[in-house]
């Protein structure tokens, strides 16, 4: 439908004014959302800062435990060769720091003191380790509150050697305080972390390494007390991916095959939002950023901020990850940014509808010349009749309209009368679907169907069987020049089916938009026909060919192999005759010259049935179109001489038909003419020619082929099976055709008369010369 000047007026200045609050609101708006976005971003920042201060003091007292417990051994306060006095020592670090899961020593000789928090069948747990050598088991001492003895119990089964485990070999190689990776503890199933420091000797060797067992859920604890915005989250992550601390603690611990317990990695873990927001920062490998990184992603339709901070330390390679939705910090201004439209767009209604009066007004004069200028169109009313007043520029553009009207109709005139007189069938289609749009006299006598007719159909239904449109990929956006031209098949009405050739291009306007396909159609049913003619006899003349050398070649070799065969016999017969009478009693020498004969004689006979078996002819005859064959046996040879620069002509005299097989005498003009296209390749003669000449000769019609090339080779005896001069030929051609001339009644000869060149001659019964019924041979 199209909309009036008018409207278009209204609309356009009701739409400039929305668009000028709107860029006002939203440009409000976008300032307001960058600011708050920072703000967000701060406030993260501020989050992970808050996080990693507690970290460090959360850890710094166990630091301080190992260290001083390594000192106290190390300057002999307190004895590591001293199991007792070292238990008194850690129990009381228990008991004064509530963070530690559990202090420890393991010594050089393989000796080991471990206190550590436990629940039945008392609160402490110690477990001494004896050193190399001593054949004490391991002890275990459960004690409560006041360091009594709870319970007690051995385990001489135990193989626990501190030396063989990652902190003391750490410390030892370092020779100083280090922090092992998080993991979880295998008896509490809780997350935590491992201090060691190594206590020197007097002589400056390792004696021993002090250790602490933290556990670091309370860092949980403390991350899902915080609040970031409402819904936000943090997180630790070690360097190597494992999420250490989350406010849901349920979610940083995973089974392993073998029942422990490890950090689930940020990829794995069963937070979307945090695994959407950070695990692009691992997939890479380890994180290991020296500045703080920002960024906004979404997740599920929602938009997110996330800061993810620079590592703790080299000891403690921790990052805090920081996320929260965006509208925590945004909703307020989003919905005042709502609010706000719709109060233009109300203003915009307003001034729209005071806008269409005032159109409407300025508008109809316009209006008016309009439908003048409509009816004119139509041929309702007369460009003549005075024209209703109207604006001065309205007037100049109406008497340039009337000219260009007037100049319309005589060219949509002089182009229907070319349209309709066509010789050649023409239909106008619609680019995008193929239907009618016209069609003139030839293209409706074509397809059967009158014009009203055709402007109900596609293109597409004149295939009749569902085959895909010619112009069904047809791009009405190509380029103007674009015309497509192939074949294709049709079903004119009443069920006969056509071949035809279609050729098509695009009609454009100025802007280059399609207007209308025009489609020329030509009827190519009979020459497809004769071109499918034409193939099938040059199929059926490769197996001819095929079938006839292996016969010729076959009857050769049986002829050659007869008189060795017969020799072999004779020669065998004669050696048994001269055994005879030279008295040999050698009973084997005998049997062996009698199969000698025996076999001779029975591979003659085998060869003399193949003989018989290949000299059978069985090739149904009919009448011939000889002229017509000899024309679609040059085009077979036309690419050939058309190569070789050869002309063939051909020369046809009087009734020609003739009685024969079809499929062999068109080989033997094929071979006749490939004969002298090759001679002529081999010449160099600058014009070469080939005449085929066909006329009546009495009873028979006679084909003569003759070339101006350089003629036959002195000394070749021509028709004998394996005599040629061609390198790779095997003589058998000549022989071939002479053989299929005659068994269709035939002659075929040399015309050894001629010169310059080589003619070949043979001849045929012509029709109704002494033929009797079809499939029999000629008299």
């Amino acid at each position: 439908m199209k909309t009036s000047l008018g409207t278009i007026l209204a609309i356009g200045l009701a739409g400039l004014q929305l668009v000028a609050v709107l860029l006002v609101v939203f440009t409000s708006y976008v300032t307001s959302e960058r600011a708050l976005i920072g703000h967000a971003r701060d406030l993260l920042s501020d989050v992970g800062t808050n996080t990693i201060e507690h970290s460090k003091g959360f850890l710094q007292p166990a630091h301080g435990a190992a260290e001083l417990a390594a000192n106290l051994a190390q300057n002999d306060v307190v004895a590591s060769d001293n199991p007792p006095l070292l238990e008194q020592l850690f129990f009381q670090q228990l008991q004064l720091s509530p963070q530690f899961s559990g202090i420890f020593y393991g010594g050089r000789d393989g000796e080991f003191v471990y206190v550590m928090r436990s629940e039945e069948p008392g609160p402490y747990r110690t477990k001494f380790v004896a050193p190399d050598g001593d054949p004490q088991p391991t002890r275990l001492i459960w004690r409560d509150e006041g360091f009594s003895v709870v319970a007690e119990k051995t385990d001489p089964d135990d193989p626990f050697d501190p030396r063989t485990r990652p902190w003391y070999m750490r410390a030892s190689a370092e020779k100083g305080t280090i922090w092992t990776d998080p993991y979880i503890f295998y008896s509490s199933k809780q997350p935590g972390i491992t201090l060691a420091s190594p206590v020197f000797g007097s002589d400056g060797e390792i004696q021993g390494v002090m250790g602490v067992d933290i556990e670091i859920s309370d860092i949980s604890e403390f991350l899902s007390r915080l609040r970031v915005g409402s819904t936000g989250k943090a997180l630790i992550i070690h360097r190597n991916g494992d999420v250490i601390a989350h406010p849901d603690q349920r979610f940083i611990r995973t089974p392993e095959a073998d029942g422990t317990m490890r950090f689930a990695k940020i990829w794995e873990l069963d937070d979307p939002i945090a695994r959407t927001a950070f695990s692009p920062l691992y997939r890479q490998g380890a994180l290991d950023t020296p500045r703080e990184l920002s960024s906004q992603f979404t997740y599920d339709g929602g938009t997110y901020v996330s800061v993810v901070k620079p590592i703790i330390s080299e000891q403690l390679p921790w990052t805090i990850a920081v996320y929260a939705p965006e509208d925590d910090f945004t909703a307020a201004i989003k919905k005042n940014r709502y609010n706000n439209i719709w109060i233009a767009i109300t203003v915009a209604a307003i001034t729209g509808v005071i806008g269409l009066l005032m159109a409407n007004y300025i508008y109809r004069p316009v209006r008016a010349f309009a439908v003048r200028s409509a009816l004119i169109s139509q041929g309702e009313l007369d460009p003549s009749e005075p024209a209703p007043k109207t604006f001065k520029e309205l007037e100049r553009a109406n008497a340039t309209l009337m000219q260009q009207i007037a100049a319309r109709k005589q060219t949509e005139f002089e182009y229907g009368q070319s349209f309709d007189r066509a010789t050649r069938p023409i239909a106008h289609l619609a680019p995008e679907t193929g239907a009618f749009l016209r069609a003139n006299p030839k293209f409706c006598d074509l397809t059967g169907y009158s014009a009203e007719e055709l402007s109900q159909m596609r293109l597409a239904d004149l295939t009749g069987d569902g085959a895909a449109d010619p112009f069904a990929h047809l791009e009405t956006g190509s380029d103007e020049d674009y015309a497509i031209s192939r074949e294709a098949r049709w079903r004119r009405k009443g069920s006969r089916r056509i071949w035809v050739k279609v050729n098509a291009f695009i009609v454009r306007d100025e802007s280059g938009q399609a207007l209308y396909v025009v489609a020329m159609v030509d009827d190519v049913t009979e020459s497809i026909a004769k071109e499918r003619q034409i193939q099938q006899l040059s199929r059926d003349l490769s197996h001819l060919a095929r079938g006839h050398m292996m016969g010729q070649m076959a009857s050769g070799l049986a002829h050659e192999l007869n008189q060795p065969l017969a020799a072999i016999a004779q020669n065998a017969d004669a050696a048994r005759l001269a055994a005879d009478r030279a008295g040999a009693t050698d009973e084997e020498l005998r049997t062996i010259l009698s199969e000698i004969e025996e076999q001779s004689l029975r591979a003659g006979d085998i060869i003399r049935a193949l003989r018989s078996f290949v000299k059978k002819d069985t090739a149904e005859r009919t009448v011939i179109n000889l002229p017509e064959l000899v024309e679609q046996a040059r085009r077979l040879v036309l690419p050939e001489a058309t190569e070789a620069g050869v002309e063939i002509v051909i020369d046809v005299a009087g009734q020609t038909d003739v009685w024969g097989n079809r499929t062999q005498i068109a080989q033997v003009i094929v071979n006749l003419l490939r004969n002298a296209v090759e001679a002529l390749t081999q010449s160099g003669a600058t014009d070469r020619q080939v005449v085929v000449a066909v006329g009546r000769d009495g009873d028979s019609v006679k084909v003569s082929v003759t070339d101006n090339g350089p003629g036959i080779t002195p000394g070749l005896t021509l028709f004998s099976e394996f005599e040629t001069t061609k390198p790779d030929g095997m003589g058998l051609g000549l022989s071939i055709c002479r053989s299929i001339v005659e068994a269709n009644g035939g002659r075929l000869w040399f015309d050894e008369t001629h010169r310059p060149g080589a003619r070949f001659c043979f001849n045929l019964p012509a029709r109704g010369a002494g033929t009797t019924t079809k499939g029999t041979e000629a008299a």
